[in-house]
Order: structure tokens, then sequence, then C-alpha cells
């Protein structure tokens, strides 16, 4: 399959993402049974895996969102782009950051010292993917879908300069 100028092909299929999905949402609704947790989802690319798995919670629980970024085409750019503030009802909450995937950490690394400020209960993250070989932060991930390796994916709201966050399941670039 092409996007734009660059081949890719299927890494992780629709059916093992929805496995992945399922498993991160029931560990958070065990861990956060009754306290009422804010998720907060870091767009653009992890609204399609927020939205399967906020749909599998099952505790009360508030949803907000946030815009940071940190890449360029295909690679990062290693400069945080932040275009929205931290919801103003995290404070004294239980905070779930729903991301997509986590490589350099320099965007979440970012949030998080954001996030600190507004004096939350708990910060967790529940993450799809990360990328262990291209961390230059040390982040903590509660809820990890998957390790991948130091490659570029695109599907299931990851992107190509904006193409293939349509896609169902995802594919890296040969």
């Amino acid at each position: 399959m092409y996007l734009n100028d660059k081949k890719f092909e299927l890494y992780i299929s629709a059916k093992e993402i929805a496995a992945i999905v399922e498993r991160l949402a029931n560990a958070v609704n065990q861990d956060f049974e009754g306290k009422n947790p804010y998720f907060i989802i870091m767009l653009n690319g992890a609204f399609i895996f927020a939205a399967d798995f906020l749909r599998k919670i099952t505790v009360s629980c508030e949803v907000g969102f946030v815009r940071c970024t940190s890449y360029e085409g295909m690679q990062t750019s290693g400069k945080v782009k932040y275009s929205s503030s931290v919801p103003a009802k995290v404070k004294g909450r239980h905070v779930v950051i729903i991301e997509d995937i986590i490589d350099s950490g320099n965007t979440m690394h970012f949030f998080l010292a954001e996030i600190a400020k507004s004096h939350p209960e708990s910060v967790s993250i529940a993450c799809l993917l990360a990328k262990p070989g291209a961390l230059e932060h040390e982040i903590h991930i509660d809820y990890l879908g998957k390790t991948i390796g130091n490659r570029f994916v695109v599907g299931y709201g990851l992107d190509y300069d904006g193409f293939g966050r349509n896609l169902e399941a995802i594919y890296v670039h040969n």
C-alpha cells in the first residue's frame, strides 16, 4: 500500500488491535473502579484508539481533549507544539492520558510537566504503542498495548502527513 510517496505493509491487524484495546480497557476498569477518572485524549493521533477504548470503559468518568505534537513528516521535530490547555477539571482527580504512540517521549514529557501544574490526584498513561528504542525521556506507561521497533507506522489514527489515519489496521514503512 502507498501513502503519498511511501510504501507501507501490514504490521498490526485490526483483530490484534481490538484485543489490545479490550485488554487495556479491562485493566483500567479494574484499577479505577469507584474513582471517577478524567480521561484526556491526546489529539490528533489518539482519537480512534480513544473512541474504541472509551466505549469499553465501564467506570464513571469524564473526557477532555488536548492537542500536542512534535512530528513533521516521518520524524519528530524535537519541538512540542501545544495548542490547547489542560482541562481545569483535573485538579484533585485521577487522570488517565490516552495516547496513540510514545516514541521519543518529547510530547509526553512536556505534557506531564504541564498537567502537574494542575495538581491532579494521580496521572496514568494508557498508550497503544511505544518505541522503547527511540525514547529520549523516561516515560512510565501504566497501560501499554504493545512495544514496537523504531519504525514509522501509520493507520488507526497514526498518520503520514495527514494520510492514513482512517485505516483500521496499522502499517509499517518498508
